[in-house]
């Protein structure tokens, strides 16, 4: 029979052990999902820097192109028989490796004669048919098998001129290639592969990398893909093993737990405000560079181009608002202005923020705002900021069926605004849970789908301050439906 103390011991001894088994049997359960997590939330990045990327080669190649282009356009204008001043034109043009000029009639302009075997391959591209087809579908085109560009221009006379170029490929991966990706800041390695898979650029050797994905270039460069490939030991999987490695040798197996998850809860809320910020510049960047480099002439197109830089700032000021009201939550420094507000142009104009990104993933958008609404008293800017949180949440975790609704009425003597969307869902068992700080939907689907963690703990907090609440109605895989419901008669 074991003595008082040596029983003592024994419980001590329970005491540490279970507690810390429970605390590490957790930390591997949330380790793996870290694990997982990183390693979707690595591939959204990697896809949205080579899709930008992608973007600024085409730009780049084309703005060279349309250069080359207009000063051949002002070449044949210029003279009766152009043919040295189109010499001039091809020689300080070393992304040009050959260059063909032919008439209406199918003659052959410039130079004098085809060269080597290409009578046979350019000859069928600028016939009189392919020049009717290239009138009626547009100025340019790239021919995907042999990578030849085709453009209409007109002679002195105002006669039609095909030109048709062969791009020099050591110029295209020095001056456009090198010159675009090259200055890219990233730990991946980035490569451009041609229709048949051959490697045309890399950033770095390849080796044995694996590739993470794919995108494919657009009308420049058709059948062309740019590729993104993981650098070794650049795995997220082996980032995260490699910090718990550390942890644990450091501090103990139990103390790396709790710093690996007080980590993870950090820096998952850093990355992601830093992506949902970066989500909005990245539009109002690639906007912008277009207008500054002229190639919008349409003042219709240049207009909208305007609108969605605004309305993506406005997304930028409201993601950053979320985080500085948090703040102010947190440390009791928060208040409201109450004052009487019209519901539909809140309603409408909140939604107008959201424009750009409902057009480009392809949302069905209603809005349905009861007729005779009163003015309610409100802080409208909170409002509007809890609204456009249940949005953006909408457009967040939408699934195949992309459709949002957002309805305002009032019922039972309350102001309702809700948000219906046709998303992946909330259990029931999670309802109560997802309007607390930094809590996350534990569910594969919804892992890789970022967000700050504060967004409908503010709304819920929102609603409270205004005598109002927040509630949900959702089930896994049919959606979900967000109601405010404020009181009309507060002041």
């Amino acid at each position: 029979m074991l003595s008082p103390s040596a029983r003592f011991s024994a419980l001590a001894l329970l005491a540490i052990v279970a507690p810390a088994t429970i605390v590490a049997v957790l930390g591997y359960v949330s380790i793996r999902q870290w694990e997982a997590s990183s390693e979707l939330l690595y591939r959204e990045q990697a896809r949205d820097m080579a899709t930008m990327a992608a973007e600024k080669v085409e730009m780049t190649l084309r703005r060279a192109e349309d250069d080359f282009l207009d000063r051949l356009q002002a070449a044949l204008r210029a003279e009766r028989s152009p043919g040295r001043a189109v010499d001039a034109v091809l020689a300080g043009s070393p992304l040009v490796r050959r260059l063909y000029l032919v008439g209406a009639r199918g003659e052959l302009l410039y130079p004098r004669a085809w060269k080597e075997s290409d009578a046979a391959i350019f000859g069928p591209l600028v016939s009189e048919p392919a020049q009717r087809k290239l009138e009626r579908g547009g100025q340019r085109v790239v021919i995907a098998e042999n990578q030849i560009c085709l453009a209409l221009l007109t002679g002195r006379g105002g006669q039609p001129v095909v030109v048709a170029f062969l791009r020099d490929d050591d110029t295209l991966r020095r001056e456009i290639l090198a010159t675009t990706l090259g200055a890219l800041e990233s730990p991946t390695i980035i490569a451009v592969l041609d229709r048949e898979g051959r490697t045309v650029y890399s950033r770095a050797p390849i080796g044995d990398a694996p590739r993470v994905l794919s995108v494919q270039f657009r009308d420049a460069l058709p059948d062309w893909r740019l590729a993104v490939y993981q650098t070794p030991g650049a795995s997220p999987r082996q980032a995260v093993r490699r910090q718990v490695m550390f942890f644990t040798g450091a501090r103990g197996a139990l103390v790396a737990v709790i710093v690996a998850g007080m980590a993870r809860l950090k820096s998952d809320f850093v990355a992601n405000v830093s992506h949902d910020l970066k989500t909005p510049l990245s539009v109002i960047r690639m906007f912008g560079e277009t207008l500054e480099m002229g190639r919008v002439t349409d003042e219709g197109r240049r207009q909208e181009y305007y609108r969605v830089i605004t309305r993506e700032g406005e997304r930028l000021t409201r993601l950053i608002d979320n985080v500085l009201d948090f703040s102010r939550i947190e440390g009791g420094r928060q208040t409201y202005r109450m004052t009487p507000t019209s519901v539909e142009p809140l309603v409408r104009g909140t939604l107008e923020t959201f424009a750009y990104p409902l057009a480009q993933q392809g949302f069905k958008v209603e809005v349905s705002v009861a007729p005779d609404l009163p003015e309610v008293a409100m802080d409208a800017d909170a409002v509007g900021q809890a609204l456009a949180n249940l949005i953006d949440n909408a457009i967040k975790y939408s699934a195949d069926d992309r459709a949002l609704t957002v309805d305002a009425r009032v019922v039972d003597g309350r102001l309702v605004i809700a948000v219906t969307d046709r998303g992946l869902g909330i259990a029931p068992e999670e309802q109560a849970k997802i309007f607390e700080k930094f809590y996350r939907v534990g569910r594969s689907d919804t892992q890789g789908r970022r967000g700050s963690g504060v967004g409908l703990a503010l709304v819920r907090h929102i609603a409270e301050a205004h005598g109002g609440d927040v509630t949900v109605e959702s089930a896994p895989g049919e959606g979900s439906r967000f109601s405010l419901r404020l009181p009309l008669g507060r002041s």
